[in-house]
């Protein structure tokens, strides 16, 4: 009998315990539960005050001196400052530090940029300097007067040259190497207008202008200089024709969307082996400028509205419009960030998002001469010709 009640004794003991145990997993589980909500509640309403912030000011938080010459240009070139003029280039960090100098002596100078990569030639010259923000890559010679030249991300590059007869396009490698060497003839494929390469280098497209029985005509051609390409006559995989169409600008948001944009309208291509047509937009006004960068191409046109003087069209990196921006600042430079673009000139600037608020509009102190983003959020660096300072918008 003691054996037996012993037993019940323990066995309900036992059930207490574990009944005790499980009230205590229920009590934290309802307390982790309701931290992570708070939590959540939190960060949302922390995101909410981020997205709707408008900056009206902003604080120097860096400031360094720099020398650069009255007749001098400066343009973004990665995340460095390029200060280019007709006797030479030199590269700067946002801190001031010269990275690199190259002298030269050009009469008509043509600059091109892709992301890191900048290309300076002299039109009808024949030298070409290949450089990236960090180096000196390559310089390249011709033998024959340059018309039009383009780069890539990797420090590929196109030349096209002229001779009497035809005109060439010649196609380099990051070291100076000749990869590939073409030539064209107007009374078949027309004059290469407009040439743009891949990021990576592997695709060429050509904007070819002819004009058959009075008429403008155009063919945005695509050259593969990969694997596939081999297997086609001149590596021309695929090319598309357009009558009564002016393309003078072409190039490439990533390494499988391509762009050319005519003077009535804009296409889009698709692929990185064989580039097919992805969309086509009609224009009903005069082009002014095109920008593009971080997988956006931006068209702007006089608007013709009282929402403001100027239209900015936006595409994003599938070419799918994302909207139409109205605005009044005469710009002199846009860049595209990942939540939003940035226009400015010497004096001003507007930051909008691609869903239509202004984060910031306002003036600088400086006479600025170039302004880029940084790895902050709303923290960028601004230039004129004797300061570089680095602000953060307030």
């Amino acid at each position: 009998m003691i054996n037996k009640n012993s037993g019940s004794k323990a066995s309900s003991g036992s059930g207490d315990y574990r009944e005790k145990i499980r009230a205590h997993r229920t009590k934290n589980l309802y307390r982790a539960l309701l931290i992570i909500a708070v939590l959540g509640i939190v960060a949302l309403i922390v995101r909410i005050q981020y997205v709707n912030h408008v900056y009206t000011g902003y604080e120097v938080v860096g400031s360094v001196e720099r020398n650069s010459s009255y007749d001098s240009m400066d343009v973004r070139l990665g995340k460095s400052i390029l200060t280019y003029s007709k006797d030479g280039a030199h590269c700067s960090d946002s801190k001031g530090n010269v990275l690199w100098n190259q002298t030269y002596e050009i009469q008509d100078l043509k600059l091109v940029t892709a992301g890191s990569v900048v290309g300076i030639a002299n039109y009808n010259g024949r030298n070409i300097y290949i450089l990236n923000e960090n180096e000196q890559m390559c310089r390249i010679t011709t033998t024959m007067p340059i018309r039009n030249m383009c780069v890539a991300e990797n420090g590929t590059s196109t030349i096209v040259i002229y001779d009497t007869n035809a005109t060439y396009l010649d196609t380099y490698n990051a070291v100076g190497e000749q990869l590939y060497h073409g030539q064209t003839h107007m009374s078949n494929s027309g004059y290469p207008a407009a040439i743009g390469l891949s990021p990576n280098g592997k695709m060429l497209m050509v904007g070819y202008m002819y004009v058959d029985a009075g008429t403008v005509k155009t063919t945005v051609a695509f050259y593969n200089f990969g694997t596939v390409g081999d297997n086609y006559t001149d590596h021309l995989v695929s090319g598309f024709d357009y009558t009564d169409l002016i393309v003078p600008e072409v190039g490439f948001l990533s390494n499988t969307m391509s762009y050319a944009v005519g003077d009535n309208r804009i296409m889009f291509y698709s692929g990185d082996e064989q580039p097919s047509v992805k969309a086509e937009y009609l224009l009903d006004n005069e082009i002014l400028s095109v920008f593009s960068g971080n997988g956006h191409l931006g068209v702007v046109f006089a608007s013709g509205s009282d929402k403001g003087r100027y239209r900015l069209s936006v595409y994003n990196a599938t070419g799918d419009l994302v909207d139409d921006y109205y605005f009044d600042l005469d710009y002199t430079d846009i860049f595209f960030e990942k939540n939003d673009f940035v226009v400015y000139n010497e004096s001003e600037c507007l930051i909008r998002t691609y869903d239509g608020k202004d984060k910031f509009a306002g003036t600088f102190d400086l006479s600025v001469h170039v302004m880029m983003p940084t790895d902050k959020a709303y923290c960028y660096v601004i230039a004129d010709e004797n300061i570089i300072e680095t602000i953060q918008l307030n």
